[in-house]
């Protein structure tokens, strides 16, 4: 994305957003105009988070991360880089979290990582994200809600010893919901796509949600402005999805029947499920 176009995005936002997540194909941190990034992000009472695989990080990435972001997440790529980003990271009094994925080919490793309390000591939280078969995403990894493994692993969220080190990404509240029943319903929400989050990708889609990469929600906000997307009857489309689904669910206000773009992940057995 150009300097401009984030400029832009910013702009509009200004007095209406709290926070805006960078990512997308690529470090952030490696941007050309990243200090411009998060200073003027800042600037506009937003806080800047990001999320990096950690290769490419410096020092000098480190120091503006610490003087304007609110949280840095690491990938969990299992690398030297990936220990070393979170190190420095550490030493620059940086809130730091690990983002791993949790699939098929993860979850074994998770378990172990967890009851071993291997994660690296120091970071703030363990962010559990969804696998989802999109990009780059195989099919073979999605997690079934009848995989004892899966009941087993968020069985342990139960317990206070580790749910004070973990925290999920929207997809897997459906995994909480039904396998982790110590956790108060207040204390999560479900997809927030449209609701309360937008995707902006680096041609300047707007999507509920990343992971509609078909962009069958999406809209060019080089046609129109956030709010005429936002408002927008691709968007109510999208939130009309979370209103209708699974009617008969009593959990349904806290689940909104799971993810729009891809049912199959949803980690849920009800026979309510609809």
């Amino acid at each position: 994305m150009s300097w401009k176009d984030y400029k832009w995005i910013i702009d509009q936002c200004r007095g209406r957003l709290f926070q805006v997540a960078l990512g997308g194909r690529g470090d952030p941190e490696l941007h050309e105009s990243f200090e411009k990034i998060l200073s003027y992000t800042r600037e506009n009472d937003i806080v800047p988070n990001l999320t990096t695989s950690g290769f490419g990080l410096a020092k000098n990435h480190a120091a503006l991360m610490k003087e304007y972001c609110g949280a840095v997440a690491v990938s969990w790529y299992r690398s030297p880089y990936t220990l070393k980003a979170i190190e420095l990271l550490l030493s620059y009094g940086i809130k730091t979290n690990i983002h791993y994925v949790l699939g098929n080919n993860t979850i074994d490793e998770a378990l172990d990582l967890l009851r071993g309390d291997k994660f690296p000591q120091g970071i703030n939280r363990i962010i559990f994200l969804l696998h989802k078969p999109v990009g780059m995403g195989r099919k073979d990894n999605i997690l079934s809600p009848f995989d004892p493994k899966v009941k087993e692993l968020f069985g342990l969220f139960n317990r206070e010893e580790y749910i004070n080190k973990v925290g999920f990404d929207s997809c897997c509240v459906p995994g909480v919901i039904n396998f982790s029943p110590n956790i108060h319903l207040n204390s999560i929400d479900t997809c927030e796509g449209a609701r309360y989050s937008t995707y902006i990708s680096p041609n300047m889609i707007m999507t509920p949600c990343s992971f509609d990469q078909e962009y069958r929600w999406g809209q060019s906000l080089k046609e129109y402005s956030i709010e005429e997307v936002w408002e927008s009857k691709s968007f109510e489309s999208f939130r009309s999805i979370l209103k209708m689904s699974c009617p008969d669910c009593e959990k349904k206000a806290h689940c909104l029947g799971g993810c729009p773009i891809k049912n199959e992940i949803v980690l849920c057995t009800k026979k309510y499920r609809r």
